[in-house]
């Protein structure tokens, strides 16, 4: 279906290195780039691993100044292939430019995820988006 096509599209867009290179997880200080910003994404606990919380914290800043965006909003979300969703909203932090959004993944695999953000609160605002594909490990084995 639309679901599979995507994932496959955006398989191709990481092995081509538009999106997060490597076994799908954004290494440590990964960049992504939309049209207007730049994001560096972390993720704790590295690699995400099935029925535990997620945090995501992203550094967002203008593509052409490198100034951090203070004043923006945006959410996270990601998509599994047999169609389970997670999604959160962001946080601001107290580091400049940085928000966090912490997502909860049902199940193993691969999963289509993706930041979508604007620089204000304003809808008139175009929200801007990246994707990638983040891989779920199984859950931890008690006393690990």
């Amino acid at each position: 279906g639309v679901l599979r096509v995507r994932l496959a599209r955006l398989a191709i867009s990481a092995l081509l290195g538009v999106s997060l290179a490597g076994c799908g997880s954004p290494p440590e200080g990964s960049r992504l780039w939309s049209d207007t910003y730049e994001f560096r994404v972390t993720v704790d606990p590295k690699p995400p691993r099935a029925l535990e919380p997620t945090v995501f914290r992203v550094v967002i800043m203008d593509k052409k100044t490198k100034q951090p965006i203070e004043t923006g909003e945006g959410r996270i979300f990601a998509t599994s292939a047999d169609r389970a969703n997670t999604s959160d909203g962001f946080k601001k932090e107290k580091e400049l430019g940085t928000y966090s959004g912490r997502l909860f993944f049902a199940t193993t695999g691969d999963w289509a995820a993706a930041i979508q953000f604007r620089r204000e609160k304003n809808e008139r605002m175009p929200l801007e988006r990246v994707d990638w594909i983040q891989t779920v490990l199984p859950a931890a084995e008690p006393g690990t």
